[in-house]
């Protein structure tokens, strides 16, 4: 297969592979593994609602409970009285997840610019296994049941994995350059994914024993996934004596990467020789403020269409195991096995739609595209009504593709285009801030969308829900 035509034209390197290194191979994947194992934690959460509901709710309404004597002491573990009201919690639990994690994202890339990346991402993945482990398994163990206890512990979780994605990006941008970025970073972005199939998988094979279980696995597994990071991830060539990305990509090597939402050919050339630190500073890079980075361009826009977009990309991972349970009466584990699908187009979309931009040298015009098709996979989902397996399994790989696809996208590869464009040349410290502005912004999007999905799904049914999704694609259209 040809080299896409930005790889050929680029003297310093003439393809990407010309200057990989064993060292690019174990950062990309001790950052993409360490990312999938957050997402797994948090997948995990997803495909035991079924069984968290039954648990939090009397055993009069659960058919397969036994029926516990005295009443008022068995009762009083649970939560809920009803399995409605049950479902409405579990929403809140996501939105309080999201807008956590949507205010440390602002956070963490700041922090993420300021220290060490490698400690920041390590403190994170180890401190929100351990309160996984309390959320899910040590309450359950001790039949211990309490809304604010749970609502605590979940602000929490979300303000320590906020400091995964803005780390991991940065970590990334540090190592590749902009030769390839659109296809290295569509591949490496299938982390997400990977770790939704990881925390399916391991929720499904363990579930019949008890959903403790499901969240006892994943926060281990996270743990010393924390453990290895911490003692193996290199954080810029620098720390191994390799030249940064800022010194072998000069001139042509590393094109103009400003505004991939608009056309940046207009572009005057005195905004290209501006930067935010002076060029006789110190020349130590630092790290830029909160608010230069929202002022640089295409931030603000960018973020924007993220909201829209993470909030269908995020219901569909919060809520897809549930709807296929009560919607069609699958049974939890197979609904587990079937979500899996939607991720799969992910991946598969994220890599192949990044493959083009790269060849294109375009990003806007694939996401565009791409999300066309969305509204007409979102549309023709929410009909099928077919209860066989492949049938599911295709229409949600299809939709996986054009939704999770340019989702990838954004957080990822263009992403590291706005924090390494010309603008702040002078400031490589600019890359975690700007991932966080706008997969924070994206978070804040997602988590309104989550309590919104449940009270449309309560009052008004399931296809109004898969409305409110397109509305929000098409909203992202006009963003584009």
């Amino acid at each position: 297969m040809a080299l896409p035509w930005s790889w050929r034209r680029q003297p310093a390197n003439r393809a990407l592979v010309s200057h990989c290194t064993h060292h690019h191979i174990v950062v990309f994947l001790l950052t993409f593994f360490s990312y999938s194992l957050l997402h797994a934690s948090r997948k995990t959460f997803s495909n035991v609602k079924v069984s968290i509901s039954s648990q939090w709710t009397p055993s009069y309404f659960n058919n397969t409970a036994l029926e516990l004597q005295p009443y008022e002491l068995w009762n009083c573990n649970h939560l809920f009285p009803n399995a409605e009201e049950a479902t409405l919690f579990l929403g809140t639990l996501d939105t309080i997840f999201l807008f956590s994690y949507a205010v440390g994202l602002f956070v963490s890339g700041i922090v993420g610019d300021r220290l060490n990346l490698r400690w920041v991402l390590s403190f994170g993945m180890c401190s929100s296994a351990l309160v996984v482990f309390f959320f899910g398994t040590l309450t359950e163990w001790l039949h211990f049941y309490n809304k604010w206890f749970y609502c605590c512990l979940w602000v929490v979780n979300g303000l320590l994995q906020s400091t995964g994605w803005p780390c991991v990006v940065a970590v990334m941008g540090n190592w590749f350059g902009k030769a390839g970025r659109g296809f290295v970073f569509g591949l490496w972005s299938a982390c997400a994914s990977v770790g939704n199939i990881l925390g399916a998988f391991l929720a499904s094979c363990v579930l019949k024993y008890g959903y403790e279980y499901a969240f006892l696995v994943t926060a281990s597994v996270q743990f010393a996934g924390g453990v290895i990071v911490f003692f193996g991830l290199l954080t810029s060539p620098k720390e191994v004596g390799l030249p940064e990305l800022g010194t072998d990509e000069e001139g042509s090597a590393e094109e103009d990467a400003n505004q991939p939402l608009m056309d940046g050919d207009d572009a005057d050339d005195d905004d290209r020789n501006y930067s935010i630190q002076a060029a006789d500073t110190d020349s130590q890079p630092k790290a830029i403020g909160f608010l230069q980075a929202c002022c640089l361009p295409g931030v603000v826009l960018y973020s924007l269409a993220y909201a829209c977009l993470k909030l269908v990309n995020y219901s569909f991972f919060f809520w897809l195991p549930f709807y296929l349970s009560n919607n069609f009466g699958w049974k939890e584990a197979e609904a587990d096995q079937l979500s899996i699908w939607y991720d799969v187009g992910g991946i598969i979309g994220g890599t192949i739609q990044g493959l083009i931009s790269d060849v294109l040298q375009k990003r806007a015009p694939v996401l565009a595209m791409s999300l066309l098709f969305a509204v007409g996979s979102l549309f023709g989902y929410s009909r099928e009504s077919l209860y066989l397996f492949c049938i599911k399994a295709a229409f949600l790989a299809i939709s996986g593709f054009f939704i999770g696809g340019p989702s990838n996208m954004i957080s990822s590869a263009i992403s590291a285009d706005l924090g390494r464009q010309d603008l702040v040349k002078g400031s490589s410290e600019a890359l975690a801030t700007v991932t966080g502005i706008v997969d924070g912004t994206g978070s804040i999007g997602a988590a309104v969308g989550q309590y919104l999905v449940s009270l449309i799904q309560e009052n008004l049914g399931w296809m109004w829900v898969f409305y409110f999704f397109i509305l929000m694609v098409r909203n992202l259209l006009f963003l584009s």
